[in-house]
């Protein structure tokens, strides 16, 4: 009898440690993704020049990055990651212009996630575009964008908190 209790006890810790290591899912009109790490690359400038400003876009990909991790279910890969994966391939940052070639390299480093996106200033408003695209598929998950007073520095970090969060639920 002992071996049997033994038995059980063993089924039922096993059943739930398994139960608690299972892969949560992010569904999205009616399609089921793993949530798996998410990769974020510095947001593309998209600013005519006349209405050029300073370059934000790492400054508003660290508030996204920040914003993710703060939701604590997704794993974000490391910026010195993507920048390592980068070296190995032997590319600078303008061979980056295409997708597909981020998309590889967010396969390298193990995101199963990629957020891309872009913000133009004209005239006193900004707009902020992302998109949550699956590494494997290349397929556009998800989109959204923001608004806001292209003058305001902390309205800029607000939209990308929200567009973040919109993002990845």
């Amino acid at each position: 009898m002992p071996d049997n209790r033994a038995f059980w006890v063993s089924l039922i810790v096993a059943t739930v440690f398994l139960a608690c290591c299972g892969k949560a899912t992010i569904r999205t009109k009616g399609a089921v993704y793993t949530k798996g790490a998410i990769a974020v690359w510095n947001l593309e400038n998209l600013t005519p020049a006349e209405y050029s400003r300073l370059d934000l876009g790492e400054l508003l990909s660290t508030k996204i990055i920040e914003t993710i991790k703060s939701l604590e279910s997704y794993p974000v890969v490391e910026r010195q990651r993507l920048l390592l994966a980068l070296e190995e391939l032997n590319l600078a940052t303008t061979s980056l212009a295409d997708e597909s070639t981020r998309l590889r390299i967010g396969n390298m480093v193990g995101a199963r996630f990629m957020i891309f996106g872009g913000y133009q200033v004209i005239a006193e408003i900004m707009r902020l575009d992302l998109r949550l695209v699956d590494v494997e598929t290349g397929k556009i998950i998800k989109a959204t964008q923001r608004t806001t007073p292209g003058t305001d520095l902390q309205g800029w970090l607000k939209a990308a908190q929200e567009a973040a969060s919109e993002l990845v639920p």
